[in-house]
């Protein structure tokens, strides 16, 4: 895996799997799989809010500090700030506080099989090597790696799907703590110094095909903190639940039961003025649970049956979809909503449900959110945007055609949003009523299917080296 950082006015991280180090960014032909971090550099240095988790705060996906640069390119090194080499495979994202980054891997003892792209083959990797679970700390101004951390060194549990990794889940922290969940191995938090503090089994996370047991594809959820408290949604074949734990020893406060199929997306944590909920995507049991007790609020059936994308909250609603099999809605949830709130189809409404288009949503992409516009994009690289209060689709528009597939959540900096396709490449577009294209930059490797992370003056994203010779000579823990 790599890092890179882009120079202009925002930093992009982009990381994908097999090692790291701080260079600048050039590739060749596809050998050996790297994760990169790109980091594109603001004109003012202002401080910004932190990006402590998967999608940023609140999962928004959004950071508003600063203009992105609207072309780079990582072969000649325009824009492009630092680059670190990571060793491993994986597809978490990384994670910004303060002056550092955090990323998370898995280290094979042989380079690891890694198939991208659209294809419907449902297989597991053939891993029978122990693996090394690792989290890794980087200055976030020069691409330094500070500590390289060891959780565990063990044969995995369950296997990957060939396009997956052993490491899908990003990490979080509060700041002094940094939580990471390694499929089945476990639950780690670890110190700012990368000492690990506790660590909890959470059972077998085998995430699968629910028509086809034996198919292992590779846990993905990623874990939340809020008031000291973390939050892990593991739906998985057998023993599904939702739960939270104190983040100071780890022990735990509350698990409730889901009664759903494997699911691959992240918890989101909804607050308004009446009550603080904790919302999980699904296909049978998409719902909405009490905070502070995890007692089931509300209830959705139906919808994708292959659920991926996280909740988002906006305008004061919840926004949930999923596709795969028979639907793919995109519905609109009030957040008093109460009870069993399953309508007739898919795509109807009732008292808890504002809105909802039955065959409009995603099936990997979780929407954003930006000022009065909705934005969502689906495999074939179709960008739609919609009014989301209410919904009424004003336009979609189509990437070029070297950006299909585009399998990867997009992310907003400023008035741009920005989305990636399975090999590197990277669209831009104006939020505006015209869905202007602003700029279309290849990358000479592979991304990965996770968002980047923004933060300041620096997006931080994760890709695919492409060069035998790189290697992550990085410090251990």
């Amino acid at each position: 895996m790599c890092v890179n950082c882009l120079l202009h006015r925002s930093s992009l991280i982009w990381r994908d799997s097999h090692r790291v180090r701080a260079y600048l960014f050039p590739m060749n032909t596809p050998a050996i799989f790297s994760a990169v971090l790109l980091s594109l550099i603001g004109l003012a240095q202002n401080a910004a809010a932190d990006w402590p988790q998967y999608r940023g705060p609140s999962a928004s996906g959004i950071d508003a500090s600063r203009a992105l640069p609207t072309s780079w390119n990582v072969e000649t090194g325009e824009n492009v700030r630092w680059h670190t080499p990571i060793p491993g495979l994986a597809h978490s994202s990384p994670i910004v506080a303060a002056d550092r980054v955090y990323v998370a891997t898995a280290v094979s003892p042989k380079e690891a099989e890694l198939k991208v792209g659209l294809y419907g083959d449902i297989d597991s990797a053939n891993d029978g090597e122990a693996q090394e679970w690792r989290l890794l700390a980087l200055d976030k101004a020069t691409g330094r790696i500070l500590w390289n951390a060891l959780a565990v060194k063990v044969v995995p549990k369950v296997k990957r799907h060939t396009k997956a990794s052993h490491c899908n889940s990003t990490p979080a922290t509060d700041g002094r703590h940094i939580v990471a969940i390694f499929g089945s191995e476990g639950l780690f938090c670890f110190d700012t110094d990368g000492k690990l503090i506790w660590k909890k089994d959470l059972g077998p996370m085998d995430s699968g095909y629910f028509k086809s047991p034996t198919a292992q594809w590779g846990f993905a959820s990623s874990p939340i903190i809020h008031d000291r408290k973390v939050i892990v949604l593991c739906d998985v074949q057998k023993g599904s639940f939702i739960a939270e734990y104190d983040i100071a020893d780890g022990h735990e406060l509350w698990r409730t039961p889901r009664t759903d199929v494997p699911t691959w997306g992240t918890p989101a944590l909804v607050q308004t003025t009446t009550r603080t909920q904790i919302v999980a995507n699904g296909w049978h049991e998409t719902a909405g649970y009490d905070f502070a007790t995890g007692a089931k609020l509300w209830t959705l059936d139906g919808g994708g049956d292959i659920p991926v994308p996280t909740p988002i909250f906006a305008h004061g609603f919840i926004y949930l979809t999923s596709a795969h099999g028979n639907w793919r809605p995109i519905r609109a949830i009030r957040p008093e909503a109460t009870g069993n709130i399953t309508p007739d189809d898919p795509g109807k409404t009732n008292a808890s449900i504002a809105w909802a288009h039955g065959r409009q949503g995603n099936y990997m992409q979780t929407p954003l959110v930006v000022s009065d516009l909705l934005f969502a994009c689906n495999d074939m690289g179709i960008l739609t945007a919609s009014m989301p209060r209410p919904a009424r689709f004003i336009l979609a528009s189509d990437f070029p055609s070297g950006a299909r597939a585009s399998r990867h959540r997009p992310c907003r900096m400023e008035s741009i949003c920005i989305s990636r396709a399975s090999w590197g490449m990277f669209s831009s577009s104006q939020r505006s009523r015209s869905l202007a294209s602003r700029g279309f930059s290849n990358c000479p490797r592979r991304a990965c299917p996770r968002p980047p992370s923004v933060t300041e003056c620096c997006s931080f994203a994760r890709g695919i080296s492409s060069s035998p010779s790189e290697k992550a000579d990085v410090p251990k823990a």
